[in-house]
């Protein structure tokens, strides 16, 4: 039911758990390394299974550092072997982490068989469950163990980014640069895996691994077509987060469907919106700015092709409307569409069906032939 105790205590775990993603997501984003949580979040298993048989106890807070310990060993075998300039990084990530996963699967058959592992738990997660699971002090209920645990979680990530803003920055964007100030990229850059992979552990057990990836990356790619500065990206991306939390919720809720699900599936809706709609960046301004640069060329091409052959011999049949298309290689609406428009600007009169230069029409003619070169 929306708005109910159960509904507001779920959101609010997703919502947070989406905000400490949201805030590392970018820096992934802009390092290419989107797709590495995917491969920390299917690797996890080999960790929880082999931190498991050596603690022997599913509860233990062991699987919970062999879980992230397992995400860095991915971040390192997959620097590893881009840095071998013998396989890309992207072919690195697909090697790396099926390798990993697989070994986990077979290590849970053959030596935890009869132990309980919900697959689809370990999949896809099931946020609406964190209410199950509270943490209390005492007889003090402080609320879902996972909007807890994720929250302090968050408050990690914003407390490292404030700290080593600058870093981060110039490490992300010139790690040459940053090597020659001495800000150390590679200390920087496994500081920031470490927080990424201990974000995806911890967010394991609240949303699954499948939601977590969206969580990083469809924030930041959303933000990313809105923004040019790193400080409104990250605000951004986590104003993103938390609306499609909060939406995907209450859309799971209403329709009594999978939270996980839903939330994913909402977050891409407002990705796809903001595609069309960015301001500067999006599908509906690139076709409106193509189209206005096609319709600026044809206007410019007629009337240099009128100053091209003014004072010619060749200039009454150059500047018949009626053989424009012939020349320009136009449809017959289309032609008429740009006389028209030049007409309407007092570029060109028409006389005889005769086109001739107006003087600013002339003007606009010269200095574009003085720009650069034109065929007509």
């Amino acid at each position: 039911m929306l708005f109910s105790p159960e509904f507001l205590e779920v959101s609010a775990t997703v919502a947070v758990t989406a905000i400490a993603c949201a805030l590392l997501g970018p820096f992934l984003l802009l390092r290419r390394l989107a797709l590495l949580t995917d491969a920390i979040g299917h690797v996890l298993l080999f960790g929880i299974v082999v931190a498991f048989l050596i603690v022997g106890q599913l509860d233990s807070p062991w699987l919970l550092f062999g879980a992230a310990a397992t995400g860095l060993v991915t971040v390192v075998l997959i620097e590893a072997l881009s840095r071998s300039q013998v396989v890309r990084e992207d072919a690195a990530i697909g090697l790396t982490f099926p390798a990993l996963f697989a070994g986990g699967i077979i290590l849970a058959t053959l030596f935890a068989r009869n132990t309980h592992l919900d697959i689809d738990q370990v999949m896809l997660g099931y946020a609406e469950f964190a209410p199950e699971h509270r943490l209390e002090i005492g007889e003090y209920d402080l609320g879902p163990r996972s909007l807890i645990v994720m929250g302090l979680m968050g408050l990690l990530n914003l407390t490292a980014i404030a700290i080593f803003f600058k870093e981060l920055k110039i490490s992300t964007f010139d790690a040459t640069l940053a090597a020659s100030l001495g800000f150390l990229p590679a200390v920087l850059h496994y500081g920031l895996m470490t927080l990424v992979s201990f974000t995806v552990v911890t967010a394991f057990d609240s949303t699954g691994p499948v939601l977590v990836v969206a969580f990083f990356v469809i924030p930041a790619m959303s933000s990313y077509l809105l923004t040019d500065r790193l400080g409104w990206f990250l605000a951004w991306s986590v104003l993103y987060a938390v609306a499609g939390s909060f939406l995907g919720t209450a859309a799971a809720f209403a329709l009594e469907t999978t939270v996980s699900g839903t939330v994913a599936t909402v977050m891409g809706g407002l990705f796809g919106l903001t595609w069309l709609a960015a301001p500067r960046y999006g599908l509906i301004r690139h076709w409106t700015e193509r189209r206005r640069l096609r319709r600026a060329m044809h206007d410019r091409l007629l009337l240099i092709h009128l100053k091209n052959h003014e004072g010619t011999p060749e200039e009454s049949a150059e500047s018949d409307v009626r053989n424009l298309h012939e020349h320009f290689r136009w449809t017959l609406a289309a032609t008429d569409r740009i006389v028209r428009r030049a007409m309407s600007h007092a570029w060109v009169l028409c006389e005889s069906s005769h086109l001739k230069l107006t003087p600013v029409g002339r003007e606009i003619a010269d200095r574009d032939i003085t720009a650069g070169p034109f065929i007509s």
